[in-house]
């Protein structure tokens, strides 16, 4: 299997452009990303193995998750696991999704 990140200018799922919203919400949408980003927000530094219990993702999925959020430029690695400022930036970008999340889910009484 070849390695391919989803990143604007390519052609990724769901835009055979590649528009730069459409490379992120492919990346964004790939199994385990957000946990990851989740799991490393704040000044987080996580080893593989420290990331790979905390995100409950098998070895195999956690490692092609992280070889796509490096090369996205969102997560670096420097003995640990760590947000990049572009990942930092993308966490606070979230804040209002998760806003209306929680009051999406208040008004459907589901919490």
């Amino acid at each position: 299997m070849v390695f391919v990140a989803p990143l604007p200018g390519q052609s990724v799922r769901g835009s055979k452009t590649g528009r730069p919203v459409m490379a992120a919400l492919d990346l964004l949408g790939r199994r385990g990303c957000l946990r990851v980003l989740w799991e490393l927000r704040g000044d987080t530094h996580l080893t593989f193995r420290a990331l790979s219990a905390a995100s409950a993702l098998p070895p195999a999925t956690l490692n092609t998750r992280l070889k796509e959020l490096r090369a996205a430029g969102i997560v670096e690695a420097e003995g640990a696991y760590r947000l990049t400022a572009s990942g930092r930036d993308l966490l606070t970008a979230l804040e209002p999704l998760l806003l209306w999340s929680e009051q999406w889910a208040q008004d459907r009484h589901a919490i």
